[in-house]
Order: structure tokens, then C-alpha cells, then sequence
């Protein structure tokens, strides 16, 4: 390309003349300075224009490339820029139906769910049957199952194996679920609350993601090997949302005790609202479940292990039972041989049911054995009440009431104890 600065003047015709050429003049300045800009060969112009074209192909990809679906995304680079979202906007009617309208139009597009009889899909929900209906087209039009996180009835219904896509919002709460049920190859669809609490298990990889109002990931099943959750469940000090929730779904403290002759009804116990239910926790995860029962032999008025046979939510698993019986002393030494015993025979991947009395409680405290405890069943008999010879019951109730505040604060799951 060429630049020329050229001079003209008028002729005597009134045309703009320039080495003996004629323009028509005009509205010309007679004595101006024009530029002239000589345009190349043709061939020269047709690589230039298609440089430019390409510049701007460049410059506007990053906007292009943000439309597509990531494919196969790196968990750690992706979890590093997701958001913490609020579990109450994910429930909202308008977003979460925007949400799924775009993410199964996705899903179906990618060959990942299926609309067909043959195709089992379950919609795992935080609510009940009847608040599910922003979310009926989707379930109608899929063939989906809903199950709420909290109908262990019917979660136990569906075979193991035996569903090829499942969608939730909570995975901490049903992860032990969709692992239990979902085929070799099946689908989970997870909308990501929290990435920094998210894990990924080793036996999933990643089929798509993708960010919309929230983040959005689809991973397939590619083995069968159970993944061994039991760790990241303990309460104490690790507490994640689900379980923080679940802790505030447990019945209410009696603000005065019961009379003795009602303390032993059976009321008491059907008002417990057990760890495993609140969280929907098939117990299958764990490498051994146990329950320790620490108080007084029968006889001087402890309790027997057969009420927890009879009401405790075992799910059909095997539960290693102790009756550790205590002796009444001045001495502290039965209390600190108990923390002893409990650090040397049970680990932090195991699940744990205690029931105690207040005294071996506040000695695990100091000693943080509580930790390995999931749910407790406090013992703490007050003043006044007409107890059997040998049980302690030198507190006032508002003691009791603030060690059970205490469990509480610390994340265990704890109940008043009144057998």
C-alpha cells in the first residue's frame, strides 16, 4: 500500500488537474493538499483483509468458547473459581427451574439422561412430596423417581444397582445412596454449592460440567468399588452444611425432667430424632459400627443395651455392642480409664453411638475422645429425682441443661437420656 501527497490546481474548464488528468472540481479548495492512499494489487489486499478478519476471530474467542459445555474439565482449576451458594437460592422456584430447563436440554443433547421407560432416572430432593411441585414437568417428563433425602423407606426400596441417572442439590447427604444404587456407567448430576467442600469420589469421573447461574457437573460410575466416606462424616469439629442442618432438626430439650415414674416411657424414645435419619445415612459406608454403654451395672439402676436393639435405626447392619459398667467412687480413675479405653478400641472412621453419664462425658470432653462419638445419649439425673439407690443425682437441672448446650456447640448429636 501507498501513501502520496499531491497538489492540484484548477484548469481552465473548471476541472482539478493533476499531471495533465482531470477531476471535476467541486467543492475543492483550490489551494488544498489532498492524500491520496494507493490501494495494492488485488492479491496483496485479499491476504491483508483476511489477517484482520482473523485478529478479530482471535480477540472474540474467549467470548465463543464460554458458550460451549467443558467437556472433560479439570475438577481442582474448576473448583478453584466456583462460588459459595447459598442453599436457599438454590430452592428458589425461578432459578432452580431455569436451571433445569437448561442443564436437561444439555444432558439430553450429550446422550447423558435419557427420556424412555426403560431409562431408571431418580430426582433426589431436600423436600417432601408435596413441595415438589416447581419441579413436576421435569419429573413427568424424564420418568424420574422423587425421593426426598430424608424417606429412608423408600430409599431402601430401590435396589442396589439398578438406576442409571440420578439428580440432587445435597451430595454430601445422599452420596452413600447414589453409590449404593447407580449402575456401572450410570449418571449423577450434582449442583455444586461449595467446591471447597466438594469432593469428587476416586470411583467417578467427570462427563460435563458447566457453570450456569450455579455450577453444574454430570459424573459417570466407571467402577463399583465403594467409597469409603465413613471419615468425612464425623461430627466434631468437621461438621459440614448437611450436618450442621441435621443438627437442628433434633427434638427439642425438656426444659423441666420428668416425673420418675415417666421418665422410663416409651415416649421418650419416640420423640428422639436419630442421627442416621436426619442425614440419610444407610450406615453402609463405615468399616464397623458400635455402640458403648457406660453407667451402672442393672442392678444399682443402669440400663440394659436392649432398648437400643429395639429403636435405634440400625439399618439391618451389625453393630459391636459393650456394656462398660462403672462403679461409684470419689475417684476419677473409672472416668479416665474410659477415655483410655475409648481412644485405644475404635477409630475416627468408624461410626459410634454412646450412651453415658454426665461425669465420663465431661472427662471425654477435656480429653477430646468425644470426637469419635457420632450420636450420644446423655445421661444427667438432677436433684430431687426419685432415682434407684447407687445412681448419681447431685446436679441442678440447669447443669444439665448447660452440658447439653455444650455437646451442641461442639457438633455432636445429642440426646437426653431419661431410661
Amino acid at each position: 500500500m501507498a501513501v502520496e501527497l499531491a497538489a492540484f490546481s484548477f484548469g481552465p474548464k473548471g476541472y482539478l488537474s493533476n499531471k495533465n488528468k482531470h477531476v471535476s472540481a467541486l467543492a475543492f479548495n483550490p489551494k488544498a493538499y489532498y492524500l491520496i492512499i494507493r490501494f495494492p494489487y488485488s492479491g496483496t489486499w485479499k491476504i491483508f483483509y483476511r489477517l484482520v478478519l482473523l485478529a478479530l476471530f482471535v480477540a472474540s474467542f474467549p467470548l465463543i468458547s464460554s458458550s460451549f459445555v467443558s467437556r472433560n474439565p479439570s475438577l481442582d482449576d474448576s473448583a478453584s473459581n466456583m462460588k459459595i451458594l447459598p442453599q436457599q437460592q438454590l430452592n428458589g422456584f425461578v432459578n432452580m427451574d431455569q436451571l433445569l430447563t437448561l442443564l436437561f436440554n444439555d444432558l439430553t443433547n450429550e446422550g447423558l439422561v435419557k427420556k424412555s421407560n426403560k431409562h431408571k432416572a431418580v430426582f433426589l430432593g431436600d423436600q417432601e412430596l408435596e413441595g415438589v411441585h416447581q419441579f413436576q414437568s421435569f419429573i413427568d417428563q424424564y420418568n424420574m423417581d422423587y425421593i426426598s433425602l430424608n424417606d429412608m423407606e423408600k430409599q431402601s426400596s430401590i435396589l442396589d444397582g439398578t438406576v442409571d441417572f440420578v439428580f440432587t442439590s445435597n451430595f454430601t447427604a445422599s452420596s452413600q445412596f447414589i453409590d449404593r444404587t447407580l449402575k456401572t456407567n450410570g449418571i449423577a448430576a450434582v449442583v455444586i454449592l461449595n467446591a471447597a467442600a466438594f469432593h469428587k469420589p476416586s470411583n467417578y469421573k467427570v462427563a460435563y460440567m458447566r457453570r450456569f447461574q450455579k455450577v453444574v457437573m454430570a459424573m459417570k460410575k466407571i467402577t463399583t468399588s465403594p467409597v469409603k466416606l465413613g471419615s468425612q462424616r464425623k461430627l466434631l469439629g468437621y461438621a459440614t452444611e448437611a450436618k450442621r442442618a441435621a443438627l437442628q432438626k433434633l427434638e427439642d430439650v425438656l426444659l423441666e425432667p420428668p416425673r420418675a415414674a415417666s421418665g422410663k416411657s416409651r415416649v421418650y424414645l419416640k420423640r428422639i430424632k436419630y442421627l442416621p435419619d436426619l442425614m440419610g445415612d444407610t450406615l453402609e459406608s463405615y468399616p464397623r459400627r458400635v455402640f458403648i454403654d457406660v453407667g451402672l451395672p442393672q442392678k444399682d439402676g443402669g440400663s440394659g443395651t436392649d432398648w437400643f436393639s429395639k429403636n435405634y435405626p440400625t439399618r439391618n447392619k451389625n453393630f459391636e455392642m459393650y456394656k462398660i459398667e462403672t462403679v461409684v467412687e470419689s475417684s476419677p480413675t473409672a472416668q479416665v480409664e474410659m477415655s483410655d479405653w475409648l481412644m485405644k478400641n475404635v477409630k475416627d472412621e468408624e461410626y459410634v453411638v454412646m450412651k453415658a453419664e454426665a461425669e465420663v462425658v465431661e472427662e471425654m470432653m477435656r480429653s477430646k475422645s468425644i470426637m469419635l462419638v457420632d450420636e450420644l445419649f446423655l445421661e444427667c439425673k438432677p436433684q430431687g429425682l426419685n432415682l434407684k439407690r447407687g445412681t448419681r443425682g447431685k446436679r441442678a437441672y440447669w447443669e444439665c441443661l448447660a452440658l447439653y448446650g455444650k455437646l451442641r456447640d461442639e457438633g455432636v448429636a445429642v440426646h437426653q437420656w431419661w431410661g
